[in-house]
């Protein structure tokens, strides 16, 4: 009887399409859920921002990171504002621009073509939606004594979208890299910390809200996952052959 019933629901077509999922698509099935999580969470930061719901709580983040009663003395010792000005610039476009450069070349140094394609595309692309939506919601500058200088729109922060593009994106390659878990932990932890401590570096110098790093984090994971899942979905079918495999020639 028990033999029958599992019959019974391998028939079903739900069941048998479940049951047909390789691991590429069930991960790809998980990267969307979340995708759609940082992207619903974009939307409601971004609609409290246009509603001026988050000014208050955004200043005073800012406000208490620097000194009471002068706006224009930020906490802590001049070396560790030397240090996050230098840690800031881990999410500049020039560095992104190496760190994506060097990435290119060893792809294509081991031809792994679509790979270097993809890369390419997805930090392009993050560029691309970081500055139409800078342009789109048009959000000044915090009003304050900045201690970087700036160019664009507040919100969202570039630095935080991009650095979340480039590091998650390179992140998930060097743990394809690896079959030991530890390192594949190691990776991903460390990208993860870059992308935070150069948005942590945009408030404490006053460039951005919090909701504005907030925002860029949510979006760039978002685009991060969309990249990683379609680079995911070519690989289940042969188009793309990830770091991880051997018998490069």
């Amino acid at each position: 009887m028990l033999a029958r019933g599992k019959k019974y629901l391998s028939g079903l077509p739900f069941a048998s399409r479940l049951a047909s999922l390789g691991k590429h698509e069930v991960g790809i099935l998980i990267a969307v859920f979340i995708c759609a999580s940082l992207l619903w969470a974009f939307g409601m930061i971004a609609d409290e921002v246009v509603e001026g719901d988050t000014h208050k709580l955004d200043m005073a983040i800012l406000m208490s990171l620097r000194t009471a009663g002068n706006p224009s003395d930020l906490l802590g010792p001049p070396w560790f504002e030397e240090m996050m000005r230098d840690v800031t610039a881990l999410g500049s476009y020039a560095f992104i621009i190496i760190v994506v450069t060097s990435a290119l070349g060893y792809l294509l140094l081991v031809r792994k073509w679509a790979l270097a394609a993809l890369m390419l595309g997805a930090v392009l692309g993050g560029m691309l939606i970081s500055n139409l939506l800078k342009m789109g919601f048009d959000r000044p500058r915090p009003d304050l004594d900045h201690a970087a200088r700036v160019f664009t729109p507040s919100f969202p922060s570039g630095h935080a979208m991009l650095s979340a593009v480039t590091f998650l994106t390179l992140g998930a390659l060097l743990t394809r890299a690896s079959v030991d878990w530890r390192a594949k932990v190691y990776f991903l932890t460390i990208a993860v910390i870059l992308t935070i401590i150069v948005g942590f570096s945009r408030i404490y110098l006053g460039v951005h809200y919090p909701s504005d790093v907030l925002a860029g984090w949510f979006v760039g994971s978002a685009w991060a996952l969309i990249c990683w899942s379609m680079a995911l979905w070519l690989q289940s079918r042969g188009q793309v052959e990830l770091p991880s495999q051997a018998g490069d020639k």
